[in-house]
């Protein structure tokens, strides 16, 4: 654990991301869950950062409910509506969906972005996704 725990640290620190002292690993399930419900309602971005934040910062647990209310409050969404979904596990089929489709895909790690015959796996830099774009057509516009 501390050799991982070691390696997202410094992962982190190469993007500039904030890292807690997290000293257990808990199951995100339903965070995954109640997070493709907030994409559904346009707050993906915030309720992902919230959950970031909650998880890899505070080292908070993600399969308690209040956690989850909480991090639904944080993105600007309904908490009785989220209650809704996290009682109901109204996107437990969804999720299981994009799991098996991971599995299908040979995924084992996220992020992991697939083009054509490349797999990059793990957070990358800038530069790197760039140059796969690129290699399979994109046209980069300079912002200058």
């Amino acid at each position: 654990m501390d050799k991982i725990v070691a390696q997202l640290k410094a992962t982190a620190a190469k993007f500039n991301l904030p890292m807690g002292d997290r000293k257990m690993t808990y199951n995100s399930r339903l965070a995954q869950e109640v997070g493709l419900w907030a994409e559904t309602k346009g707050k993906g971005h915030e309720f992902h950062i919230a959950a970031f934040k909650t998880y890899f910062v505070d080292g908070d647990n993600l399969a308690k409910k209040e956690v989850l209310l909480g991090l639904v409050r944080s993105a600007g969404l309904d908490p009785g509506e989220g209650e809704k979904i996290i009682d109901k596990r109204t996107f437990k089929d969804a999720v299981d969906a994009d799991w098996e489709l991971s599995r299908a895909k040979g995924i084992t790690a996220v992020p992991t972005f697939i083009m054509g015959q490349d797999r990059l796996v793990g957070a990358q830099i800038h530069e790197i996704l760039e140059k796969l774009i690129v290699k399979y057509g994109a046209k980069i516009h300079s912002q200058n």
